[in-house]
């Protein structure tokens, strides 16, 4: 007889940490299925080609048809929460108000999401960057702030112990000291306490709804593979899970399946100074803006650096200049301009189930993003920068959308139940559920989001999530 677990969980990043512990700490039997290979502290890359490759789908370069935006996404145990900065901010009124006017759904408020924020944090540690955590990129960052009059705030990280230095920059292609709040050294480690079973490097190609299970297809080491779950919960964020859902063939039943994709635009701005900076030396990012004007007009600015690869690639051209520009590296410094998207693309697959992300810059995009883009230039050149590099390569951060929330299931993917429209053994709960770009980085709202829906799928089952079960599976029935 085949195994049949209650649960199997399609990822493992902020929202599928959090969905295995609450389900596991329940009683439930979970299995969590990733596509990319586990790492720990001891085995994630050291330098950035071999990070991007190992950890990223793609290597990192997954792109838009018309090549115009660059996206990253995980592929490793612990998802988008191994290769993403690790700053946890709560969503504001403005971006609950909006979603609340767009779905219709009463639960996206800051009142009614706080008790899970809450429940999250009380499992992260959290750091909010001090004066004495900032290098000269920092300092300069705020000088400028200040000569302009403009507001900035410090950063809060989700960090335990970076070390004498806190020099992080190195945590984007996995954090070498646990010390970054990755789903893989927090919920998932607390829900394998409690049973959680993973397999890794396991493919979906197509999950299968029936009326007692769910049957995950795929592929693991080269041979075919196939398990069951009495319901399946779908986190592969924004790309993966609508992918899936695609290639699955729901979008049969749900027109919805695919749109409203969006994510936050990222714009890189290098200037070159004659003192020494040494950008890529302590705090990767520590100061953002918190000035209620750029808000208004759809941007952000953050302090940030990237390693020698990284920056050498968002410099145009070659030969003589390129080389000229790359000795100056210890004397940059560098502003990102993260625009909140007003453009939604789609999301398709073709005939082979390739992804097909059609998502471009319209006006008002650019003007988000010229705006934040003229007012780097100003900090600059306040500091007395010698030369403004804006990078042309659009970074596409922070996917979201393809599978939205909504009440009517002719324009979303999911009910307010976090449930499928017509499915009601697959759910979803992770970024691709989002109805619109916050303008805020999304990973805590995630979490923060996945506790709201196991919440809801463990009272579809009839069980408490505060109440601690002894039972043994199955929590989920299944009717005869």
């Amino acid at each position: 007889m085949a195994d049949i677990y209650d649960f199997v969980i399609i990822g493992s990043g902020p929202s599928g940490g959090v969905l295995a512990y609450n389900l596991c700490k329940a009683g439930a039997r979970v299995l969590m299925l990733e596509a990319g290979k586990a790492h720990s502290a001891k085995t994630f890359p050291r330098n950035e080609m071999t990070a991007n490759a190992s950890l990223m789908w793609s290597g990192g370069m997954d792109t838009s048809t018309d090549a115009g935006l660059l996206f990253l996404r995980g592929k490793v145990l612990g998802g988008g929460s191994i290769i993403n900065q690790c700053l946890l901010d709560r969503f504001d009124d403005n971006a609950f108000d909006d979603w609340r006017a767009r779905t219709g759904v009463d639960f996206y408020s800051s009142s009614t999401m706080s008790r899970h924020y809450d429940e999250v944090e009380s499992h992260l540690a959290l750091h909010t960057m001090e004066k004495c955590d900032w290098n000269r990129n920092a300092e300069l960052y705020v000088e400028g702030f200040d000569k302009c009059g403009m507001e900035w705030a410090p950063l809060r990280r989700g960090q335990s112990n970076c070390g004498q230095g806190n020099d992080c920059v190195v945590c984007l292609g996995g954090c070498p000291r646990d010390s970054k709040q990755s789903s893989l050294v927090t919920f998932i480690k607390k829900a394998q306490q409690h049973g959680l079973e993973i397999e890794t490097e396991f493919n979906v190609s197509q999950i299968i709804h029936g009326t007692n299970l769910v049957t995950v297809y795929g592929d693991q080491y080269g041979a075919a593979r196939q398990v069951y779950g009495r319901r399946c919960i779908v986190a592969g964020g924004a790309l993966g899970s609508t992918q899936m859902l695609l290639k699955s063939g729901f979008k049969d039943k749900l027109p919805g399946l695919g749109s409203n994709f969006t994510c936050h635009p990222q714009f890189m701005n290098i200037a070159l100074f004659d003192e020494i900076v040494d950008a890529h030396k302590g705090a990767f990012q520590s100061v953002k803006s918190q000035d209620p004007r750029f808000r208004q007009q759809g941007f952000k600015l953050e302090n940030v650096f990237a390693g020698p690869i990284a920056v050498s690639l968002l410099k145009p051209g070659f030969g003589l200049d390129h080389q000229r520009f790359m000795q100056k590296y210890r004397n940059m410094a560098c502003i990102e301009v993260a625009i909140r998207d007003a453009t939604a693309g789609t999301i398709n697959i073709d005939k082979s189930g390739r992804l097909k992300i059609k998502k471009t810059m319209a006006d008002a995009d650019w003007q988000r993003a010229n705006a934040g883009i003229r007012v780097v230039e100003t900090l600059f050149n306040s500091l007395g920068a010698r030369d403004v590099m804006k990078s042309p390569i659009k970074i596409g951060l922070h996917l979201m959308g393809g599978c939205t929330l909504g009440k009517d299931g002719r324009n979303s993917v999911v009910n307010e139940h976090f449930q499928v429209h017509d499915h009601p053994n697959v759910f979803i709960a992770d970024s691709s559920i989002f109805p619109s770009a916050p303008g805020i980085n999304p990973s805590l709202s995630i979490m923060a989001l996945a506790h709201k829906a196991s919440e809801h799928i463990l009272a579809e089952c009839g069980v408490s999530s505060t109440a601690k079960i002894k039972s043994k599976s199955p929590v989920v029935e299944v009717q005869p």
